[in-house]
């Protein structure tokens, strides 16, 4: 049982009494334990990062640029380490841990070079405004388990480019590898500028309603969003929701099936479909529906599903026990369904952990719970629809609205198509991918507020106006007059 894991807190680390059990996935069995963060400790850490705060916002903007770069490269000289602990406690393989820290660092560089400048707003007969941008303070933070690494990096990067300082909570589940984060961070920032806790669910609701903390970046589920949100209107806190998406692709039929068929399969079972901007409904025109099921069950039976340290292994298991269970319950009840048919897949893998095969389920429509809800798991149902107006109307029925794509070989009728979708996020012929330079957010209940690009670090400031009006000049003195 691997042990001496510590919360960083005021620029040290430090342990608690009390301690959590951390779950590889693969094994279903602990394998680490966990300080878990007390009140008091979070109050401590609240109190060093507002100490903190009026020295590092008065830091210049290049100065705190360089402080996370050089904070980025000693976190790439650990990729091996990190990357090992993050496939133990979340699952994912090797290599696509390893990818994981490497895109953390890409958006930070982008996130370091995306400008953030005062605008004049007028500067006329009237007067002068300028339009600043104020830190807010102190930033909770709240990151999920299914990829900790890569939302933990953004938020700390756009906290402190900003001019805030931060306190970030993990998940539970996959709390280890932001804690080496907190450690990495004590050697490259003042005291109290980066402090990282680890604790369970009672942490998080302490962290919204606490007085010292200015904003609430959440990335989870849309019920634990809206408990967040609720929480934090105590306080009238700022908050950025990036929630669930029940993301749908929408596949015209002059595509050509063998080149997307590998791109929608990715972009719905990477990460054990256990991405937010993942496709979780793939509606298929009717012309190509059979061939492009067909071609998808064909690349489901080669991929290799299995622990993360596996040779070969492209798909690991659910990263949780509850979350895994969710995913069967949706299986149950998909198979009660009349009509539909599990093309492959649909049951757990007979060997410990939580894994589920690559399950693909054919002629469902909506008012069943698979499409209706975010399964967040390698299940996709495949929709079947004869009129693209009609699937733009049915992929918008829903209280979701993070992404979505629209694939055809005429490009304009793609955007076409795309523009109509009501999401925060419309690709073309392509699907996922966050970039830094790029708001990322969601309609509806998908999300409030955005995350990366200038309009996301915006939402890590307050916009102070600072108004001059024209001062006339004076009147010439006549001529002999005193001054």
């Amino acid at each position: 049982m691997r042990q001496g894991f510590t919360h960083t807190i005021a620029g040290k680390g430090e342990g608690s009494a009390a301690s959590f059990e951390v779950i590889n996935p693969a094994t279903g069995e602990a394998f680490a334990l966990c300080p878990d963060a007390t009140r008091e400790q979070l109050d401590r850490a609240v109190a060093a990062a507002r100490q903190a705060f009026p020295a590092w916002r008065r830091t210049t903007q290049e100065q705190r640029r360089e402080m996370l770069r050089a904070f980025g490269e000693a976190v790439r000289a650990r990729t091996d380490e990190i990357a090992e602990l993050l496939t133990r406690e979340q699952g994912k393989p090797l290599q696509r841990a390893k990818e994981e820290i490497q895109r953390s660092l890409v958006n930070l560089a982008g996130i370091l070079a995306t400008k953030l400048e005062n605008e004049v707003l007028r500067d006329d007969a009237r007067g002068r405004v300028e339009l600043q941008h104020h830190p807010l303070g102190v930033i909770g933070a709240i990151t999920p388990w299914n990829v900790p690494i890569l939302l933990a990096m953004p938020k700390i990067a756009q906290a402190l480019y900003t001019g805030n300082t931060i306190v970030l909570k993990p998940s539970p589940y996959t709390p280890l590898t932001t804690l080496l984060l907190g450690e990495i961070a004590r050697e490259h920032f003042p005291p109290g500028v980066v402090n990282i806790l680890a604790g369970g669910n009672d942490f998080g609701r302490w962290m919204t309603e606490h007085l010292g903390i200015d904003k609430i970046s959440f990335t989870g589920s849309v019920a634990t969003g809206k408990r967040v949100m609720a929480s934090a209107a105590g306080t009238l806190k700022r908050v950025t929701l990036e929630l669930g998406g029940n993301d749908a692709a929408i596949v015209l039929d002059d595509v050509d099936v063998k080149a997307v068929a590998p791109k929608l399969f990715w972009a719905s079972f990477g990460n054990s479909g256990q991405i937010c901007q993942a496709i979780k409904r793939l509606y298929v025109h009717e012309k190509i529906y059979d061939e492009l099921c067909a071609a998808l069950v064909a690349i489901a039976g080669t991929v290799k599903v299995g622990e993360g340290f596996e040779e070969g292994v492209l798909i690991g298991p659910v990263q949780n026990k509850m979350q895994y269970d969710r995913v069967l319950e949706l299986l149950a009840d998909t198979k009660r369904q009349p009509g539909v048919r599990i093309l492959c897949g649909g049951d757990a893998l007979p060997r410990p952990g939580y894994f589920i095969a690559p399950t693909i389920v054919a002629d469902i429509r909506e008012g069943t719970r698979l499409v209706d809800e975010e399964p967040f798991g390698p299940v996709l149902p495949v929709i079947r629809f004869s009129d693209a107006d009609d699937a733009i109307r049915r992929a918008n029925d829903t209280r979701f609205g993070l992404a979505g794509s629209v694939w055809s070989s005429d490009e304009a009728r793609a955007k076409t198509l795309a523009e109509q979708l009501e999401v925060g996020t419309a690709w073309i012929n392509h699907h996922l991918g966050v970039e830094p330079d790029v708001p990322f957010g969601g309609f509806k209940e998908s999300g409030i507020g955005r995350e990366y690009g200038a309009d996301g670090l915006k939402h890590y400031s307050e916009i102070r106006a600072v108004s001059r009006p024209i001062i006339p000049p004076r009147p010439a003195a006549a001529p002999g007059a005193k001054p």
